[in-house]
């Protein structure tokens, strides 16, 4: 058995087309976007058709754009930036319990100077209820921040729900589609968000790149402080490098969210999963409103880790930790209410464009000799 990946949710490999677009700038186009002369004007030209690749891709405005070094930033800067700067209007801010750790972790420190964070609970299959956000609102909520999708289940939220009902509220609306831009559809008008980040690694771009979309009018105070680059919001000279990466990454992403033959090869990996081990093997979350590429098993009584062990060729990820004998349920399977002796045994298998159905067909036959 060859090497296989499956682990697209954690990084992707680069495009060619990415590759490719990149390579000039190795070798030339040295200048600093932000100079007059005649290094630095092709520079910034360069760093603009990036940024009308990325927001062409997410329906914004180039200007409604802003680089940082990838989805991590983003959030801060949607988190804090959004605090600093609208405390005045209130304190009091919503999410959920299943987020990554780069919102949970940023409205944790925002909650040791201030802020008042309510996270909310979901179902069985890792979703919000819009009753409970509408429950929790107060006078003082001023943002809600809600993952698209999560990135070990799959499974969507209703975004474009929330984003009306924080329109009818009056509040504004940050959410994490680091997972989601490049799989699914993302238009950030039809889903009534205010901020969006993305994250390049999650869609064939470089390490170290992502952006951040901000409608216009929103203020946020910057995060990190020097001269005036992107609009005044993130200081610090463009990596035009990774930026035109990301661009290229967003242009080819949409001849591929309206395929449907990663989703089809990804139901196709379920269902002979299904005929190999029938009641051995459980869906962690929603089976029909999730990502097309990510599927999020149980093997019953097993315990993942050990799984992949056995498969040294494969790369994928568990939904466990083990800890001197012990196992330790992640904190999205743990909200959901799965029992440890089912989570124990979660595998996150998440395909991409380079998957192949005879692949899918090598892991099964593997997975069979080992359970």
């Amino acid at each position: 058995m060859d090497k296989i990946y499956l682990d697209y949710n954690a990084s992707t490999p680069l495009a060619p087309e990415v590759i490719e677009a990149m390579k000039p700038l190795l070798e030339d186009f040295y200048g600093n976007p932000s100079a007059l002369h005649w290094a630095g004007k092709p520079v910034k030209e360069l760093l603009q058709k990036a940024r009308e690749q990325v927001a062409d891709l997410i329906g914004c405005s180039p200007r409604e754009i802003i680089f940082t070094s990838g989805g991590s930033e983003a959030n801060n800067l949607a988190l804090k930036g959004f605090y600093f700067k609208n405390q005045h209007k209130g304190k009091h801010i919503i999410t959920t319990k299943i987020e990554h750790p780069a919102i949970m972790n940023p409205c944790k420190f925002l909650e040791r100077i201030g802020a008042k964070v309510t996270y909310l609970d979901v179902d069985q299959y890792g979703k919000v209820s819009l009753e409970e956000i509408k429950k929790s609102i107060t006078t003082e909520t001023i943002l809600i921040s809600i993952m698209h999708s999560n990135n070990e289940t799959g499974t969507l939220q209703p975004i474009k729900e929330i984003g009306e009902l924080a329109e009818e509220h009056g509040f504004d609306f940050h959410t994490d589609a680091s997972q989601s831009v490049g799989k699914v559809p993302v238009n950030v008008n039809e889903l009534k968000v205010d901020m969006l980040t993305i994250a390049g690694h999650k869609l064939y771009a470089p390490k170290g790149i992502g952006a951040l979309y901000i409608r216009e009018g929103i203020q946020l105070e910057p995060i990190i402080h020097g001269a005036g680059h992107e609009f005044g919001v993130r200081a610090g000279t463009e990596n035009t490098l990774l930026a035109v990466g990301l661009g290229k990454a967003c242009e080819i992403a949409k001849h591929f969210v309206a395929d449907h033959s990663l989703k089809d090869l990804t139901n196709y990996f379920w269902n002979q999963l299904k005929e190999a081990f029938g009641d051995q093997v459980v869906l962690n979350g929603h089976l029909e409103d999730r990502l097309p590429n990510t599927l999020n098993v149980s093997f019953v009584g097993r315990v993942g880790q050990d799984l992949l062990d056995g498969i040294p060729q494969l790369a994928a990820s568990t939904g466990s930790a083990c800890h001197a004998g012990s196992v330790e349920l992640s904190p999205v399977l743990k909200e959901m209410g799965v029992p440890v002796e089912v989570g124990m045994g979660a595998i996150r298998f998440s395909l991409g464009r380079f998957t192949t159905k005879d692949e899918i067909d090598e892991v099964v036959g593997a997975l069979k000799g080992i359970v």
